[in-house]
């Protein structure tokens, strides 16, 4: 295999403790969002796998706020999801996949928000989990963020997206293809 050391996603040590500072402040500013978990136990996994941890500074980098949402019992991993009041300011104006961008036929965005969340190394958050993360808090009062389409909605060439207005969140749709200065996406994390 040789040396593999070019693609690792691994954060030089003084990026490492910077990003570590600042989600542990985060996760201790906002604990009614992981009642009843330590940040040591969350830390201690973090450490031991440095490639979610660089996933998470590519999270924090595009503005999305990650913080501790959840705690899986049967696989022991903590649940990271974008916790930024807005839809993530770094991740916006983008189609929802590669294919709507190309089926525009001029101004096509750069990116699209499944690659982009691939790159990351995140999956994009589920209907189900972005009206879960509407139960911690306000969020996308002003912004919307694309969800995770079921295939036979982007089959007929479709991508949801959910906001929250009027107190309430609402799950609407779009074409793939299309795109907003408003509209980013908010990913989740396993580790």
């Amino acid at each position: 295999m040789g040396n593999m050391n070019s693609n690792t996603k691994e954060l030089p040590p003084e990026q490492r403790e910077e990003l570590l500072d600042t989600l542990q402040a985060r996760f201790e500013k906002n604990m009614p969002r992981h009642k009843g978990m330590h940040w040591d136990s969350v830390q201690a996994k973090l450490e031991a796998n440095p490639e979610k941890l660089w996933s998470l500074n590519e999270m924090e980098r595009t503005g999305g706020e990650p913080d501790v949402v959840g705690h899986d019992k049967k696989t022991g991993e903590y649940i990271f999801y974008d916790c930024s009041a807005e839809s993530p300011k770094d991740r916006r104006s983008v189609c929802y996949d590669r294919e709507g961008v190309e089926s525009r036929k001029e101004h096509k965005p750069e990116n699209n928000a499944i690659d982009m969340a691939a790159a990351m190394g995140i999956e994009l958050l589920t209907e189900e989990e972005y009206r879960a993360l509407q139960e911690l808090g306000n969020f996308d009062t002003k912004t919307s963020s694309w969800v995770k389409t079921p295939p036979d909605i982007r089959e007929l060439g479709g991508a949801l997206f959910c906001d929250r207005r009027y107190n309430t969140v609402f799950m609407y749709h779009n074409g793939a293809q299309s795109y907003y200065s408003a509209r980013a996406f908010r990913g989740s994390l396993r580790v």
